[in-house]
């Protein structure tokens, strides 16, 4: 497997600038500065299913940001399931400049708390998390993420990351890098989970950490691929409203716990 991306790299203004005509902001009631919770999402691209997980965010008191990383890169859905879910171009390592770009933008904005940032991520979007979260500081991340240049303190602000069915698979670097991120990490995995191996990326989890904790690994029995996705049309995966719900309100939980 290999990926297809070009030799470009983009400054992070330049990218900001072209993720921020896809990003969708969703403000808590009351008045800020709000903590922020930055959603990544999965291979398949940005979904319904964002707006109720924002939701959750939201009845939090958590502002939320939900990334595009596809509109700035002309990538369709049938292009995502065809060349980005099967690791032909955008493998988490580049796409974490989407992440690094976005964070900064999150920590110049009035209404977001710089200090109390989470990243939430769905299967390639926790690929994506963990990867950058593993990277070596400076140049090396700033080649791995396609980047001219990166902010100082890329994760500067970030409390925590919620992780959904993350892949760790082929090209994932977490795994064999390690993280340097010392935050707390919740994920969720579904033991029938066929698309990123369900036990066995499960046991990977287990065995990764943080400079000084381990991840803390939500074990769904039964769940599938995106259990979570009400509208999923992929044969793979099965929706399950008792086991999106006990999501959920892991979500709600890890997020007021951070608060």
């Amino acid at each position: 497997m290999q990926t297809t991306t070009t030799s470009t790299r983009t400054t992070l203004h330049q990218r900001i600038a072209e993720l921020a005509p896809g990003v969708e902001v969703l403000l808590p009631e009351g008045e800020g500065p709000f903590p922020v919770a930055i959603q990544m999402h999965g291979c398949g691209g940005k979904k319904k299913l964002q707006a109720r997980w924002a939701a959750v965010a939201r009845s939090a008191g958590w502002a939320v940001v939900v990334v595009d990383s596809y509109a700035h890169r002309g990538i369709s859905q049938f292009a995502a399931y065809a060349t980005v879910c099967t690791g032909l171009q955008l493998w988490g390592r580049e796409r974490a400049g989407d992440l690094f770009a976005t964070m900064e933008w999150t920590r110049q904005q009035p209404w977001a708390d710089a200090r109390r940032i989470v990243v939430a991520g769905w299967s390639h979007g926790a690929w994506t998390t963990l990867d950058a979260m593993s990277m070596q500081p400076g140049a090396a991340m700033a080649k791995a993420a396609r980047m001219a240049d990166i902010p100082d303190a890329p994760f500067a602000g970030i409390v925590g990351a919620f992780l959904l069915y993350p892949w760790q698979g082929v090209g994932a670097m977490a795994p064999r890098a390690g993280l340097r991120i010392d935050v707390p990490i919740r994920a969720i995995v579904g033991t029938k989970d066929s698309v990123v191996g369900g036990k066995g990326v499960i046991r990977t989890l287990t065995n990764m950490k943080t400079p000084s904790r381990a991840i803390e690994v939500q074990v769904f029995e039964g769940a599938t691929h995106a259990f979570d996705e009400l509208e999923a049309q992929d044969w793979r995966n099965r929706y399950d409203p008792v086991l999106t719900e006990r999501a959920h309100r892991l979500y709600a939980e890890f997020l007021t716990s951070l608060a």
